[in-house]
């Protein structure tokens, strides 16, 4: 089992939610975040004002995979994801030591 987060340009979240549910993703959790990378920050005029932003905002996206789906769903959100321009985000994966559902009591792969 591993543990995957995508950080993803905002705008494109609804397709990489539409392509994940095609791919048979049960569930996921989804973040407004922000942070800094190769995309550079940007300044804004508002009120008349000039601010410079830092921080870029972002989506996480983090779902619980099997060992046999990782490499699928890895495609499916780079696919889904890609603009081709700096700040289209990262993937990060991790193996999962454990997983329990708490409702059912269900351990591992058929927690998830």
């Amino acid at each position: 089992m591993y543990w995957l987060t995508a950080i993803v340009r905002p705008f494109k979240l609804n397709d990489v939610y539409d392509k994940l549910i095609d791919e048979g993703i049960g569930g996921m959790t989804v973040t407004e975040v922000k942070g800094l990378g190769s995309q550079r920050s940007t300044t804004e005029v508002y009120r008349g004002a000039s601010y410079s932003n830092d921080f870029i905002p972002k989506i996480k996206i983090e779902i619980a995979v099997s060992e046999d789906s990782l490499e699928r769903i890895i495609e499916a959100i780079v696919e889904s994801a890609k603009t081709g321009k700096p700040g289209d985000g990262k993937i990060f994966v991790s193996k999962i030591q454990q997983a329990y559902r708490i409702r059912t009591n269900e351990i591992d792969l058929d927690a998830i």
